[in-house]
């Protein structure tokens, strides 16, 4: 659809935005700005500090060629695989900043089904991520993320977990009486990190907070090897402070 711009309005105008967004979008292969010009009207000199501004904004991409295809952001208004994909690229996106941040492989993990599993992580060559020794569902009583989500079960949810899924002993600090696990989960403050000193795995300790969006309960955990251990509270304490941005993408 052809645009012919009018002499008095802005060349930054929502009405021109939209039609460099529809042609734009016409192209999964990418789209020139001469294209762009040609098919909407408008002048390359106006387009071209519209073009930045959409890509400062996410919603249009410059590939290696020079063309444009349609950014993340745009993606995220739409709906179906394509949106759940730019879901998760931004989240991941996220992921490897915290990463970076705290110094430490981080994860996400959710309760869906009466099941643990971890949905996403970022980790690199510095920040390993923790050896699943033990499957993560078979370990909620010792491991950070288990603690959490856990915690955010009411009574009946935590038996029923722990009726599929006993209490083993995996290291020699681990809680293995029910009692004094629900005790524990019962007093933990929700404004407080869970944290894991050894009792998933020797030689690694955990943090994780709470993700609670709507009813589905949800952490986003760390882990370090105990050689950082004493860096593992301020790193907690910082996961808990950038844990906001990471919930408003989950609740998308």
């Amino acid at each position: 659809m052809a645009l012919k711009p009018e002499p008095t309005a802005p060349f930054h105008s929502v009405q021109y935005a939209l039609r460099v967004l529809e042609t734009v979008s016409k192209y999964s292969n990418g789209v020139t700005d001469t294209q762009i010009s040609r098919e909407t009207g408008l002048p390359v000199g106006h387009l071209t500090p519209l073009l930045l501004t959409l890509r400062r904004e996410g919603y249009v991409e410059q590939v290696t060629d020079g063309a444009y295809v349609i950014g993340s952001s745009l993606l995220l208004l739409g709906s179906g695989a394509a949106r759940r994909q730019a879901l998760e690229t931004r989240l991941q996106q996220m992921l490897a900043q915290l990463r970076d941040s705290v110094g430490a492989a981080v994860y996400i993990s959710r309760y869906v089904d009466g099941e643990i599993r971890v949905t996403q992580y970022a980790d690199g060559p510095r920040t390993p991520a923790v050896n699943e020794w033990v499957d993560f569902r078979s370990s909620a009583h010792a491991s950070a993320v288990g603690k959490c989500l856990l915690a955010q079960l009411d009574q009946n949810g935590r038996r029923d977990h722990l009726s599929r899924h006993k209490t083993a002993r995996l290291t020699s600090r681990t809680i293995t009486n029910e009692k004094v696990l629900f005790s524990k989960l019962d007093s933990q403050p929700a404004t407080v990190p869970v944290l894991d000193l050894q009792e998933y795995a020797v030689g690694t300790v955990c943090a994780a907070v709470p993700l609670t969006a709507g009813s589905s309960a949800g952490c986003l955990a760390l882990s370090l090897p105990v050689e950082d251990a004493h860096r593992l509270r301020a790193a907690a304490a910082t996961l808990n402070r950038r844990a906001a941005p990471v919930l408003l993408s989950l609740a998308l």
